[in-house]
């Protein structure tokens, strides 16, 4: 009898192997375990974007053709399984979509695995650049202490899974130019600098003639274009140099608030 038995149970565990999971079940038990994802639809500036999130914090921002298309790039992307979620977008996350001269990014919680650490601390740092204000690849390499790694600073950036909330946007090239951007191209990029403020044009008529910082000739310090505001720094102070040693040689300080000689 217990031959038996221990048969049957034996053809019972062989006849196992060849069920298939239902299509719910990774998505259920990854749910469970505080790993699976879900999709909001939201409106922001450059159209709809589609916004991911896990327990973990927000893990995708991207735009798409259809939810399908979303979903589908999102599972390329990260191996994981994801869903339209059934609740509404916190009011934080869908104000600083619609509107991303918004504060508060940095209270949010975003779920950058996969990413490495020099990659993470790039896109912290980009977090610090305030709405309406650019700086170069090079300031953040050397702010977060890697002054030779400009170029990765940028394939950084550029990888940013969560564009719009974490404002790579706000990065410019060192030369002063605009640079490229990851969600919809250079355009999509120039349209969040002007609803910021920052003026993109002025930025790159500044670039063109080869003027990287603005004096301020009475405080006698020297700033990035945009610290404080483009209208005020262009339009009163007209002390204009190409580098950081340009501005020291003539007894300028820099800036204790954009830091440009992080650049």
């Amino acid at each position: 009898m217990k031959k038996d038995r221990n048969a049957a149970l034996e053809r019972a565990l062989r006849g196992l192997s060849r069920e298939k999971a239902s299509s719910t079940l990774l998505p259920a038990v990854l749910e469970r375990v505080g790993l699976g994802d879900r999709y909001w639809r939201l409106e922001s500036p450059v159209g709809t974007v589609y916004v991911a999130h896990s327990r973990a914090g927000i893990s995708m921002v991207s735009r798409a053709s259809s939810p399908a298309a979303f979903a589908r790039r999102f599972r390329e992307k990260f191996g994981r399984p994801i869903a339209a979620e059934k609740t509404v977008a916190p009011a934080r996350v869908n104000a600083l979509i619609r509107n991303v001269k918004g504060e508060g990014r940095g209270e949010l919680h975003f779920d950058l695995r996969g990413l490495s650490e020099f990659e993470r601390a790039v896109l912290r740092k980009a977090l610090e650049i305030p709405s309406g204000e650019v700086r170069p690849y090079s300031w953040i390499a050397r702010e977060i202490g890697h002054p030779g790694a400009v170029r990765a600073t940028g394939s950084a950036l550029a990888k940013n899974p969560v564009p719009l909330l974490i404002p790579c946007h706000r990065v410019v090239r060192s030369d002063g130019q605009l640079g490229k951007y990851s969600l919809g191209g250079d355009r999509n990029k120039r349209r969040l600098l002007e609803v910021e403020g920052a003026h993109p044009d002025i930025l790159e008529r500044l670039a063109a003639s080869g003027v990287r910082f603005l004096g301020n000739a009475e405080q006698k310090h020297f700033c990035f274009p945009t610290c404080g505001g483009i209208e005020t720094l262009v339009e009163t102070n007209k002390v204009r140099f190409g580098t950081p040693e340009e501005a020291i040689e003539a007894g300028y300080h820099p800036c204790k608030d954009c830091r440009p000689l992080a650049a």
